[in-house]
């Protein structure tokens, strides 16, 4: 990588975000700077930059705003300690940061409890996801959406006449024409049941990551 032109990087980090930003950083030395992140699709935008006359630092802080001159205000203050904001939105959540003057300080956050305070809020954010829909994976499974039974009986979701009594390319022209449509009818509703699955699984994880950069 010799640093003369933009790339594009795709990874995940589920959670680990001194992880991600050591990441971030291996990238910037090979003479790159963070120009984007596209939060839940896993793309890092670099641009090629000269190195800097300090170590370059990149910090990650997790915050939704309700108005927008709130978002600013919280820029702002940043920008007047020496950090520039690199990406994130008013409500994207997280939010990138980089070191932009020598004496600036080596992190965004004054001790370990604020430092930590950031996990709380992706967890606050999950496990209030969780609770909004869990009421809703209930009542899609009272009326049937989804019934645990057709992994079971899965053969009941085909409803084509006599399928099973059918042999040879016959039963497989018509197996694999209704399959489609049988996987619809029996699992697309387990879909929402794994997204609310994995609410409550990423709010846990963030709460771990809470208690574990607290101590």
């Amino acid at each position: 990588m010799d640093g003369s032109r933009n790339i594009k990087k795709y990874k995940f980090f589920f959670l680990d975000i001194q992880k991600e930003e050591k990441w971030i950083l291996s990238i910037i030395r090979q003479g790159y700077r963070l120009a984007s992140v596209r939060t839940g699709t896993g793309r890092y935008d670099f641009v090629p930059c000269h190195f800097m006359d300090f170590e370059p630092v990149i910090k990650i802080d997790f915050r939704t705003f309700r108005k927008s001159d709130e978002f600013e205000n919280y820029i702002a203050l940043f920008e007047d300690s020496g950090w520039n904001h690199v990406s994130g939105t008013k409500t994207g959540g997280a939010q990138y940061f980089e070191k932009a003057r020598a004496t600036a300080s080596e992190d965004i956050f004054s001790d370990k409890a604020s430092r930590a305070e950031r996990y709380k809020r992706i967890a606050n954010m999950w496990l209030g996801l969780f609770c909004v829909y869990l009421p809703l994976s209930a009542v899609f499974s009272k009326n049937g959406l989804y019934n645990f039974n057709t992994f079971i009986n899965w053969k009941e979701l085909y409803l084509t006449p006599g399928l099973w009594e059918m042999t040879g390319i016959r039963f497989w022209r018509a197996f694999l024409f209704e399959t489609p449509f049988a996987f619809g009818r029996g699992f697309s509703g387990f879909l929402f049941f794994l997204i609310v699955i994995f609410y409550v699984f990423f709010g846990i994880k963030a709460l771990y990551w809470y208690y574990k950069e607290k101590k």
